[in-house]
């Protein structure tokens, strides 16, 4: 059995003061057990208040989604450009490494590598009696534009040594790499073209 709902009453004791006491709740008394006015006919809301309600919950969600859009393309651009930074600097420590005699290469090679994953896999230090490698990356980044099902090193365009700059295509080295997306950047550059 529960104990009835019990309600606050203010009383004045004899040498004055405020002093709470309770006493328990009758069926006599209305409202709930918090002491609010009592919910009777007519006091809910009606369907056609939900409806506004909704209706303005939704004319407000579809202002905010081109905003939410635009900052999630501004977040992968800006990890693009940051993919990009990494890979070139990269290529570049391979090429001066190259070039100061620690990685052996034949007189026909660019001094770039042969492929991205050596940056990752390491080359032989030549210069070390020991055999230790030389490393460029820890991992490869991805390009956030390609499809997420392909492995990193296949989300990249490749540009060889030997290609020109305006029709880049990959050869017997990798001298610069590109995104493959055909997508604008906010700012109305091909992201390609970075």
């Amino acid at each position: 059995m529960t104990p009835p709902a019990l309600r606050v009453r203010r009383s004045a004791p004899r040498g004055g003061g405020d002093v709470r006491g309770i006493e328990p709740r009758t069926h006599r008394q209305s409202g709930p057990a918090w002491g609010g006015p009592a919910l009777g006919p007519g006091r809910g809301f009606t369907l056609i208040e939900m409806l506004v309600v909704l209706a303005m919950l939704g004319v407000l969600a579809s202002a905010a989604r081109p905003l939410l859009e635009m900052s999630v393309q501004r977040s992968r651009e800006h990890e693009l450009r940051q993919g990009l930074r990494t890979l070139r600097e990269a290529l570049d420590a391979y090429k001066r490494a190259a070039e100061a005699g620690a990685i052996a290469q034949s007189p026909e090679d660019s001094g770039y590598p042969k492929t991205l994953q050596l940056l990752v896999d390491g080359v032989p230090d030549v210069r070390s009696p020991s055999g230790r490698k030389l490393y460029f990356l820890r991992r490869l980044p991805r390009d956030p534009f390609a499809p997420a099902d392909q492995p990193a090193a296949e989300t990249w365009g490749l540009r060889a040594y030997d290609s020109p700059a305006d029709d880049p295509r990959a050869g017997k080295d990798v001298f610069d790499v590109f995104s493959r997306s055909e997508k604008r950047a906010l700012d109305g550059t091909k992201l390609k073209d970075w």
